[in-house]
């Protein structure tokens, strides 16, 4: 069997561009008393900027510190020791660059029980161990400090977390089976499984002590000298710390399949971390610690060595990279700066883009509408959202103030766009409407001023065509709810120049949106995949396929909500008119559901009611459809749909609307919530065949969002 060390020095030479971080010992005399203490500190020589991982170099660093540490406390010339790290960053876990170029399930358990192999030592030293949180810990970072004796956390501390489910892999270093031994089977399943599935939900410092994951919580400022102060106590045995005993009877079951069933009601079974993590932290019942880490080394294996993990990876590094890098954006030097702004309609939409730009740019941001009463109920609306934030203490007053003072509503656009250096339109989805409030809007504006609309469908050009200046006009396409979905369509129309364009990405940076430039075409990107998508899924209901059939087809993908109720949430009405302006488009494949608009002539706001306080079909809807006999099975419906999907992609792709399929990943991840372990859409279809089948190749090359050839 091969040793720690030779399994790490293999996994190194796979991974010969590891960001190396040192393990540092320094000795140092506890307060009062309590002795010689050695001290590890985790450092990648960077930044915080550039959060310490730990890969196979890392680890063996790690384990040389613990080979010293280990023959001081043998040798009794140490009373204890600690593990911290940089400023602001503890440790972010293993490093995911590694794990991608891994090819062999050999080398994936390798990396599994190097982990465990170097982190155990600690629990196995001679004296106490303690780790400090100082900063950011996640995945491996927050397992490295469950090997010790004692933790202490930052109440400064930003980010903790166990995010390995979200990407598709289990805490394979000790968490699934050492965490619920801790704090009990339901907060460790809320922290591995919950958080995870809830975008990868982030805790706090004070929730980390809440939870009862570290022992002590103290201020940021002198985190690590008041943990020092609070190790010496405990050394001398002046203060004894308590943990609550754990219920490893009837809870613990039940925390588990409350577990599955959160599982299910997120991923529906279409992706196996959730479930791997489960089925360890249901075995760590009986305490047999390391019983849990043999079976977290096979099921880390496993899951390196599957598609969802590989796809996650491709996702993460989309949404942390090429979001910050958006592909075709023009030099940012060109960018004017943005000093006011101004929205016309005072409407949600209008309401929520003045809050977002109030918030972010803290300008002077003006309103305009058709009336007094609108613009006051929008303006009304902006500052009644202040309030909440200073409520829940986000703002303080003065700043709560500020704000306030900054945002206004006029009746005329003269008075309230004459020194705006950008002017946003969400007024209603016509065309006609649009290219009048532009063309008031240019007689208005100074001769700079970007004019932006938030269509979600129409013709950036033809709406800018009739303009003396037809070149300030961007699309400017936010997602509902504007504040929770990152994605901003950047939309570049025939005549729309650089310097507008760099403007208009530099606005959405400091929006903190993750711009992606779509060319002009009908419904850009996330609309016109989700219109073809949902509309095979209302083809086939027109067909004759029960609605709930239709519906559960498409639960493997884990999205999440199924077609109707997302069609409930952006409203029926919104979906017949994207749908009947891409079948004007494109007839051949966008069809205009006879049910649907029947559905919105009865004035319906979706297929379900909910009077049992769970979905039903509504029967006065399933009274309006307009159904053939052609019943599909639930594999035959999800053929089709992913056939449809997989084709428009590849016609978008061809026609430019974006630089590349991974750009089609990220709109969908970031603007319909499409799930990590799908990597958007496109690593789905080439890992199920049906890129080849339909368009005869693959969207993304072998090894990436794959496990290399």
């Amino acid at each position: 069997m091969s040793t720690t060390a030779e399994l790490l020095k293999g996994a190194a030479e796979l991974f010969p561009d590891e960001v190396v971080t040192q393990a540092q010992v320094r000795h140092l005399e506890l307060p009062s008393g309590a002795g010689r203490f050695a001290l590890i500190t985790l450092d990648n020589g960077f930044d915080h900027t550039k959060p310490t991982t730990f890969g196979p170099a890392s680890l063996a660093n790690l384990a040389t510190a613990i080979d010293q540490v280990e023959k001081e406390a043998a040798a009794g010339e140490i009373t204890g020791v600690g593990i911290t790290g940089k400023p602001f960053i503890f440790a972010v876990g293993a490093d995911l660059k590694g794990v991608e170029l891994v090819k062999e399930h050999s080398d994936a358990f390798a990396i599994a029980k190097g982990g465990h192999d170097v982190f155990k030592r600690l629990t196995a030293l001679a004296v106490p161990t303690f780790t400090y949180y100082n900063g950011a810990a996640m995945g491996g970072g927050v397992e490295v400090g469950l090997h010790c004796t004692y933790r202490t956390v930052s109440k400064a501390l930003p980010a903790f977390s166990l995010p390995e489910v979200f990407l598709g892999l289990v805490p394979g270093w000790g968490g699934c089976t050492l965490l619920p031994n801790l704090i009990g089977a339901e907060n460790a399943i809320s922290v591995i499984v919950e958080n995870s599935l809830n975008q990868n939900r982030q805790l706090k410092g004070q929730q980390v002590y809440d939870l009862g994951i570290a022992d002590a919580l103290f201020e940021g400022a002198d985190f690590l000298e008041q943990s020092l102060i609070w190790t010496a106590q405990v050394l001398k045995g002046e203060l004894t710390v308590e943990r609550p005993a754990i219920d490893r009877g009837e809870a613990w079951d039940q925390a588990v399949a409350k577990g599955r069933f959160l599982a299910d009601g997120k991923v529906h079974g279409a992706a196996p971390a959730a479930y791997r993590a489960l089925d360890i932290i249901a075995a760590a019942k009986d305490g047999d610690v390391q019983k849990g880490f043999d079976a977290e080394d096979a099921a880390l294996a496993d899951l390196i060595m599957g598609g969802e993990l590989r796809s996650g990876i491709y996702a993460f590094n989309l949404v942390q990279k090429r979001a910050k890098r958006p592909a075709g954006a023009p030099d940012k030097n060109l960018a004017r700066p943005v000093t006011k702004v101004g929205v016309v309609g005072a409407g949600l939409m209008a309401s929520q883009l003045a809050l977002l730009f109030l918030r972010r740019l803290e300008v002077p941001v003006v309103l305009t509408d058709i009336d007094q009463e609108r613009i006051d109920k929008g303006v009304g609306y902006v500052h009644a959202e202040i309030d909440k934030l200073l409520g829940k203490g986000r703002i303080n007053q003065d700043k709560a103030n500020r704000l306030k003072g900054l945002v206004t509503g006029v009746l005329d656009k003269a008075e309230g766009f004459s020194d705006a250096d950008f002017v946003i339109e969400a007024v209603f989805e016509e065309m006609g409407v649009k290219q009048q409030v532009f063309a008031e809007v240019e007689a208005v504006a100074p001769a700079h001023a970007i004019l932006a609309t938030n269509t979600s469908s129409l013709s950036v050009s033809e709406m800018a065509s009739q303009l003396k200046h037809p070149e300030r006009v961007v699309g400017f396409h936010f997602f509902n709810p504007v504040a929770v979905l990152p994605l901003l369509e950047l939309v570049r129309g025939e005549r729309t120049d650089d310097a507008s364009l760099a403007t208009a990405f530099a606005v959405a940076r400091k929006l903190r949106k993750t711009a992606v430039l779509v060319k002009d075409a009908p419904a850009f990107v996330v609309n016109r995949i989700l219109t073809r998508f949902m509309g095979e899924i209302q083809n086939v209901i027109d067909e004759g396929t029960p609605v709930e059939v239709a519906e559960r087809a498409v639960e493997p993908l884990g999205l999440p909500m199924s077609p109707l109720v997302l069609l409930e949430l952006v409203g029926p009405a919104i979906g017949l008119h994207v749908s009947e302006t891409l079948n004007r488009a494109f007839p051949d494949r966008f069809t205009v559901s006879p049910s649907l608009k029947a559905v919105v002539a009865a004035g319906k706001r979706g297929f379900y009611v909910y009077d049992s306080g769970k979905p039903e079909l509504d029967p006065e809807v399933v009274a309006l459809l307009q159904q053939g006999d052609s019943v599909l099975t639930e594999e035959q419906v999800r053929g089709r749909v992913l056939d449809a999907v997989a084709q428009e992609i590849g016609l978008m792709l061809s026609e430019g609307v974006v630089a590349e399929a991974q750009d089609v990943d990220l709109c969908l991840i970031t603007g319909a919530g499409w799930p990590f372990h799908l990597g958007g859409i496109t690593p789905y279809l080439d890992r199920e065949g049906v890129s080849e089948r339909v368009n005869g190749t693959r969207f993304l090359s072998p090894g990436v969002a794959s496990v290399p050839a």
